[in-house]
């Protein structure tokens, strides 16, 4: 058997940041979060505030740990499994990978041990502060490996000398075209993602007749956030759309489906991309309504899959298909949190069983969402890398087929077993719920919650 190494250690990356991405994603949103609560702790004196924070900060750390465990992998794969990679880029690449270590988890790690261990050993206004820092932390973290990314995505501010990128502009770089509104998209997505895993284990809470002033204090809490997050999204994903059409035109055809850039642009909502005949077969569009999104002109025009060489168009299926999820998502987000939101405005939200039952199953929405994202960003660059640097059959290591192989396989054992662990763990956290379940602080008494919730 022909093993392809460069497609295995293609499968192996993606396989890897797909595991990875789930969790710091999760933390960056769930520490703002907790610092959020604790905050609102020290303002108010309410206990439930506290309690709710000790209880995310425990499925925090279990998020955290896991997202650290798996980040340590893909920075081992650079050199394992693509070397030639950091040769050509690493003068630039690496920097920012290591300023990400020096300002994001030094300051999250230092910190963290207070978060986590000084709730009854520090002054409470240190422990909201080291709260507060860890959120601020998760963020930078986002900036630096955004920053790469976007790098990569759209390099600048580099010279070329014998084959490899030198830095010569150091904000060029690190503030490269395509950053600033990926790295809005994605703390937002980040925020969104928590927000929907808040409310969701809020309504389990209520639909189980369990923790009904927690339970109720979380549902507000997330459905306030997604209400203003999810719409306020679409908005940072159009700029986003925008930035991409002029500087990823390739990347955006192949998001639309879109062949021929000869006059207005249907916008293509169902098609089988079919890029043997390059056209799209069983489509289902609205005329002219690509032009009006990418080009916010009914008559605007972009170019097509066929304005490139095939050599250098991406594969079209995975991001056509990954972004209609991604939207999708997204626009049932809009849905489910306003509903909320006007449920909560009626007085009515522990009343409503139809709209409990449905936020308790939308946690993995947001985690869908992001992976669907990132398959939309980085198989969306393809062929390149490094975008008019490096293509990626060029950047692998010299390795066989089956050395990869065989390492990709054991990757998929260990990730399965340590996900596995960590998802048990932290959902037999949020089955135990707050500790001092049961207290009515809200004034929200828990039997005609657990009534209505299950009142069919």
């Amino acid at each position: 058997m022909n093993l392809d190494p460069v497609f295995l250690s293609r499968l192996q990356f993606a396989f890897t940041v797909a595991f990875h991405i789930i969790f710091p994603s999760f933390t960056i949103g769930v520490s703002a979060f907790i610092a959020t609560l604790l905050v609102m702790w020290r303002r108010t004196g309410l206990e439930r505030y506290r309690t709710l924070a000790r209880f995310w900060t425990r499925i925090f750390a279990v998020s955290f740990a896991m997202g650290v465990v798996s980040g340590l992998v893909l920075s081992y794969q650079f050199g394992t499994n693509w070397s030639h990679f950091s040769e050509v880029v690493g003068n630039v690449v690496s920097p920012l990978i290591g300023y990400e270590v020096l300002t994001a988890f030094f300051l999250e790690a230092t910190f963290l041990g207070v978060m986590l261990f000084g709730w009854q050993r520090v002054p409470p206004w240190l422990h909201v502060l080291s709260a507060i820092l860890v959120a601020i932390g998760t963020v930078f973290s986002a900036f630096w490996i955004i920053s790469a990314n976007s790098w990569m995505q759209y390099p600048a501010g580099y010279t070329v000398s014998d084959g490899f990128a030198y830095p010569a502009d150091w904000l060029a770089v690190i503030f490269n075209p395509t950053f600033p509104w990926r790295l809005i998209h994605m703390v937002t997505a980040a925020y969104l993602t928590t927000a929907f895993v808040v409310l969701a284990t809020g309504a389990r809470y209520l639909v189980a007749g369990r923790n009904g002033d927690h339970a109720m204090t979380m549902l507000r809490m997330g459905i306030v956030m997604a209400a203003i997050l999810a719409p306020l999204q679409l908005i940072i994903g159009d700029q986003h759309g925008l930035v991409a059409a002029h500087y990823q035109p390739a990347k955006v055809a192949a998001i639309e489906g879109h062949w021929d850039s000869v006059g207005p642009a249907p916008l293509v909502l169902f098609a089988i991309p079919n890029e043997a005949a390059e056209r799209n077969d069983a489509e289902i569009s609205i005329p002219d309504g690509a032009s009006l999104v990418i080009t916010h002109s009914l008559t605007g025009t972009f170019p097509g899959l066929k304005d490139f060489a095939p050599a250098d168009r991406p594969p079209v299926a995975w991001p056509f298909y990954a972004f209609r999820v991604m939207v999708g998502i997204g626009l049932l987000m809009i849905v489910l949190a306003w509903w909320g939101a006007w449920q909560m405005w009626r007085g009515r939200l522990e009343s409503s069983p139809a709209f409990l039952r449905l936020a308790a199953l939308s946690w993995p929405g947001g985690f869908i969402a992001i992976l669907s994202g990132w398959i939309v960003a980085e198989v969306g660059r393809q062929p390149w890398l490094v975008t008019g640097l490096l293509r990626t059959d060029e950047a692998a290591s010299p390795v066989s087929g089956g050395e990869v192989a065989t390492t990709l396989v054991l990757f998929l054992i260990v990730y399965a077993v340590v996900f596995a662990a960590g998802i048990y763990y932290m959902n037999r956290l949020i089955n135990r719920g707050p500790s001092d379940e049961g207290t009515s602080v809200e004034g929200v008494a828990s039997r005609p919650i657990s009534a209505a919730a299950g009142g069919g």
